[in-house]
Parts: C-alpha cells; sequence; structure tokens
C-alpha cells in the first residue's frame, strides 16, 4: 500500500512550512495545494521538497482538496492523508490513521476531542450538529465528521467532480463514501490551537452552506443512500 499526504493551504505562511517538515518526517511524500494564497506562503515553501499545486485565485477548501487528491491518485498512490495547515493537527500522529486502515477500503477520520481546551464554541456546536445529520443519513455514528485529519482510499472514492468548493465538501465526501460501502473508521486524535493560527472558517456563511447540503442529503438518502447500502451489503453476504 502506498500513500501520501495533502495538504490545502490559504495564506497560512506563519505554520505550513513547519507542518510540511514535520508530515515529512512521517510520509513518504506531500503534494501541498496552495489555494490562491496571497501571502508568503510560497516564500515559506521554497526549499522543501514537496509537490505544490498552485493556482492564483483562493476558490475554497473543497476545491483544493479535489485538486490534491487528484494529483495523488493520478501520481498513483493508493492512499492521502489530508492534514490542516494551520497547526491544530499533529502531524506525528499520520501513522495512527494509516495503522487503522483495513483489509477493505477504509477511510480513517481522525477524530478530535471536542471538549478540548481551546477549541471555539461554534466548532463544537456545528460539530455535534453535523454528527446527528451524519447518522441519520448514514444510519452510522461517528464522533468527529468535520475534522479535514484523514485517510481518504483514492480509488473507491466517489467522484470528486461532486465536490463543493468550501468546507462541506469534507462532510459530502463522508456521506457519498458511506452510500458506496467504504468502511469509516474513527480515530482519537489531538489537536491544539496555536496563538499564530490563522483559520478561514466563517461560522454562519459555512454552517449555513452545511446546513443546506444536510437537507439534500437527506432527500438522497432516502432515494438513494439508503437503498445503495442495503444493496451492497447483502452482495457482500452472498
Amino acid at each position: 500500500m502506498t500513500y501520501c499526504a495533502v495538504i490545502p493551504t490559504y495564506n497560512n505562511a506563519s505554520t505550513v512550512a513547519d507542518i510540511v517538515r514535520r508530515t515529512l518526517a512521517v510520509c513518504p511524500d506531500v503534494i501541498v495545494v496552495n489555494d490562491g494564497s496571497t501571502d508568503n506562503t510560497l516564500d515559506e515553501l521554497s526549499g522543501i521538497e514537496c509537490k505544490i499545486v498552485s493556482y492564483s485565485h483562493n476558490r475554497g477548501k473543497g476545491y483544493a482538496l479535489r485538486r490534491g487528491l487528484e494529483a495523488a491518485r493520478e501520481a498513483g498512490y493508493d492512499y492521502a492523508v489530508t492534514i490542516d495547515s494551520d497547526g491544530q493537527h499533529c502531524p506525528e500522529e499520520i501513522p495512527q490513521l494509516i495503522a487503522a486502515i483495513g483489509y477493505k477500503p477504509t477511510l480513517v477520520v481522525g477524530s478530535r476531542n471536542l471538549q478540548a481546551d481551546g477549541m471555539p464554541a461554534g466548532n463544537s456546536f456545528a460539530n455535534r450538529f453535523s454528527n446527528f445529520w451524519f447518522t441519520l443519513q448514514t444510519g452510522l455514528r461517528l464522533p468527529d465528521t468535520q475534522t479535514g485529519f484523514r485517510a481518504y482510499p483514492l480509488h473507491h472514492l466517489p467522484c470528486l467532480s461532486l465536490l463543493t468548493r468550501r468546507y462541506e465538501s469534507e462532510l459530502l465526501l463522508l456521506v457519498l463514501s458511506a452510500w458506496r460501502g467504504v468502511r469509516i473508521v474513527p480515530v482519537p486524535v489531538s489537536v491544539s490551537y496555536p496563538t499564530n493560527r490563522v483559520s478561514h472558517f466563517r461560522p454562519f456563511r459555512d454552517f449555513m452552506r452545511i446546513s443546506v447540503l444536510n437537507a439534500l442529503l437527506c432527500l438522497l438518502a432516502i432515494v438513494y443512500g439508503y437503498p445503495r447500502m442495503l444493496i451492497s451489503k447483502l452482495t457482500c453476504k452472498q
């Protein structure tokens, strides 16, 4: 099994270089997606041996995630570990995610402690809200559906062109993967909020986008998601 890391970044010049270096210490290769940064992000990455996918205008995390996963798949990797560049995730925990991959296609979700000191109250509420709807849409329970720290099975993902451009794309990937019968496994990970962390999550606007997506997914779950999961289970038993 081969794997790499995909790190989307937008104006995280103060943290991205440290995250990339630490990731390279535990991961064979790193793909950084520069999502139209206007600060000195590219300068900070100069001299670091990683592949950089870069474009001039900010398109959103969902779009950056799509570009990174596509680049990893085109390079022939089996899995891609996604990790945020703002410093909240610990790259040294990547081996824990890799170790959780099973014999069948597995999407490993790094689950943060939602009660951790320093976690913004708005983030905790949005996560619990998202967890509830994920269970309703898939019948599965996950402790953290909004984390960006994950290991994706590149050849068993839904069509990446379906991804939206913003933060709700990560929830969409989870739901569509569950409907396809991909095994989803949570792994506890640590979380920190360094003082130089820059977050681009917009609590009201992004929460509303996630709410609209959840409403649509609930409808699709009835006519497509649950029937597909049932067929997948019956097929596996034969």
